[in-house]
């Protein structure tokens, strides 16, 4: 028998010398270690017809079946698809987190809101300074957003001089408007403020038509008469009413309907623009500076232990009750202008209108307000008023 090396293939039964067997790729070699390799070669190679395999034989491969192959549940290739449901199910998943989010922003606010004028109104039955209470809150606000911008909860904005300049008039407006807020305050009951504060739209509209050129529709006006009627029948069958708290709500009104439009001709470059919280936390800062002097030239230094203790008041309870105030003050405004970012004008004014309504009842209820049914009649009226107000405000006015 001759010396040489032969291989018997059923496709080459005949014998070769070494010499005429051609050496088999490398790249062959390495795939015949791996059955698995061999399968997903033969796939990309023959396309979507039944799976072959490769064969070893006389200097190549021949192509045999898989079923010609011994079992191999392990290196068995499966192709999987994903289902459509998965990507409805996690869409869903993500809405439901954003609802639950918004909704607890919204429950914080109305929280926030309620706790401010209950806490404010009974300091400001005992201690009826409204500069030096406004001052305070405006003091707690600086300080909070000064602890979020130095620890990077917040991002602290860079701010130009020419920045400041623009805001300076929001800042005024926006002093003016929580100072008026907080003397109706002290001077009638938290429902009737509210109520009267329900005549914002009224002069929003006034206003824009003024100083924006904005026409309003027939459906805004047409709203604007049950608010008006409103809280004309709501004051004229009001327990606590007295002019002071009367205008002072009506001034609120304005200065803060004013600061809206103001603000809408303030930052019109987009590259120095600023976020919403920034922008609200430069006017607090800045009504800080703005109303400390003339709370000290006004009223004096009146918040020491000293003074409150010679007026007979409960240092603590006072000084505990003002800090609460504040820091609602401050958050229920900050979350405000989180939900501002999330929703549309419209549902934040619809949202506005139902936070109204919670702050009148509750505080009806805490403080036992004895209230007529007429007082109610005019109330309700005037809500539902606001209510249709911020319905038809998405019919868009045009412009002079």
């Amino acid at each position: 028998m001759q010396s040489a090396a032969f291989a018997v293939s059923p496709s080459t039964p005949l014998l070769r010398s070494r010499s005429s067997i051609p050496k088999p790729n490398p790249r062959c070699r390495i795939i015949s270690t791996f059955p698995a390799a061999r399968q997903a070669v033969s796939l990309i190679r023959d396309g979507p017809g039944p799976i072959r395999s490769l064969s070893p034989r006389l200097g190549g491969w021949n192509a045999v079946s898989v079923s010609s192959l011994p079992s191999r549940p392990d290196l068995a290739v499966k192709a999987t698809s994903v289902p459509e449901s998965a990507g409805e199910s996690s869409a869903k998943s993500n809405e439901l987190v954003q609802t639950l989010q918004l909704g607890s922003l919204f429950g914080l606010w109305y929280l926030f809101n309620i706790y401010f004028n209950i806490y404010n109104k009974q300091v400001l039955k005992v201690f009826p300074n409204p500069l030096t209470i406004t001052t305070c809150q405006f003091l707690v606000g600086t300080v909070l957003i000064l602890f979020m911008w130095i620890t990077n909860i917040y991002k602290s904005p860079k701010i130009t001089s020419s920045q400041l300049v623009a805001i300076l008039p929001l800042a005024m407006v926006h002093t003016l408007g929580n100072l008026f807020t907080n003397m109706s305050l002290g001077k009638v009951a938290v429902s009737f403020t509210h109520t009267i504060k329900a005549m914002e739209p009224f002069f929003s509209v006034l206003l824009s038509a003024m100083f924006l050129g904005e026409q309003p529709s027939i459906w805004v006006l047409f709203s604007l008469a049950p608010i008006v009627g409103g809280v004309a029948l709501a004051s004229m069958t009001e327990a606590s009413f007295n002019w002071a708290g009367f205008w002072s709500a009506m001034a609120s009104n304005l200065t803060f309907q004013s600061r809206n439009v103001l603000s809408k001709k303030v930052m019109v470059k987009k590259d120095e623009s600023l976020d919403n919280i920034n922008l609200f936390s430069i006017i607090t800062i800045m009504s800080l500076f703005l109303l400390t002097p003339f709370t000290l030239f006004i009223e004096g230094v009146k918040f020491t232990p000293s003074y409150l203790q010679s007026a007979g008041l409960n240092i603590n309870q006072i000084y505990l009750r003002s800090l609460i105030a504040g820091l609602c003050f401050h958050a229920y405004q900050q979350v405000s202008y989180m939900i501002l970012s999330r929703v549309s004008p419209v549902t934040h004014s619809v949202g506005n209108c139902v936070k109204r309504v919670v702050v009148i009842v509750t505080s009806v209820l805490f403080f036992r307000t004895p209230v007529s049914p007429i007082n109610s009649i005019g109330t309700g009226i005037a809500l539902a008023g606001v209510f249709l107000y911020s319905r038809v405000k998405k019919i868009k006015p045009k412009t002079a």
